[in-house]
């Protein structure tokens, strides 16, 4: 079974009388340790199609099996403990909790792993910290760096929890490009050490140029599929 399976998913939003189709009739599958991307002009669907595989939102019709689990069925408690254990974000706002330091906000998803000892807390974050090249702005606040360091704690965030799905919404947007080189790098390392799976709505060339998988959308649509081997990249 694929990690991920779309079949035939519509999105409609509804404002008084008026209808938006945002997805018309999206079906495809995403395989367990791959890069996928999203493409596609402003008003695709590419950002509504990540909030329906992350289960921020629900489709109007069709099927959506996430790792084995019908997400249609997740009542929200439900959804919020699947997607904890389960998906991380990179959202384009970078969603940083203001009142908590660079470490405080990396570290914070591992506080709702209950089973996760302190120690093992402090080792993650420790490690993505260097990573991302933000050990020596561990204690400062959100509002205390660039928007290119918050970038950087939000992909440091997403990472923490190992998660097997990272869903990334313009994720080096904000980034130079040797600081979006070694974010690229890292994600696949992730994807070598515990076989996450990374899915990125992009315009980011860098990005689009490391996707296995690249969709195509336009006007709720997939109109494109490219599929590329590993060795190709």
């Amino acid at each position: 079974m694929s990690l991920i399976e779309l079949e035939n998913i519509t999105k409609v939003y509804h404002a008084g009388e008026i209808s938006v189709n945002a997805l018309k009739g999206i079906s495809l599958k995403i395989e367990k340790k791959s890069f996928v991307s999203f493409i596609g002009p402003s008003g695709s669907g590419k950002s509504t199609l990540l909030n329906l595989i992350g289960i921020l939102d629900k489709p109007t019709n069709g099927k959506m099996i996430v790792n084995g689990t019908d997400v249609r069925t997740l009542d929200r408690t439900a959804a919020a403990r699947f997607r904890g254990k389960t998906i991380g974000f990179v959202f384009q706002n970078f969603n940083l909790i203001p009142v908590l330091t660079v470490y405080e906000n990396i570290e914070y998803p591992l506080l709702m792993l209950e089973h996760l000892h302190s120690n093992e807390r402090r080792k993650r974050v420790l490690r993505l910290l260097e990573k991302v090249g933000m050990t020596d702005q561990r204690d400062k606040y959100p509002n205390q760096i660039s928007g290119g360091q918050k970038q950087r704690v939000a992909v440091a965030r997403a990472l923490v929890t190992n998660p097997q799905i990272v869903l990334a919404d313009e994720p080096t947007a904000n980034l130079d490009h040797a600081t979006a080189f070694k974010i690229i790098t890292i994600m696949h390392e992730m994807t070598s050490d515990i076989g996450t799976t990374f899915i990125f709505s992009t315009h980011d060339s860098k990005i689009v140029g490391e996707a296995e998988v690249i969709h195509t959308l336009e006007d709720g649509a997939i109109v494109k599929t490219d599929t590329r081997k590993v060795h190709d990249r």
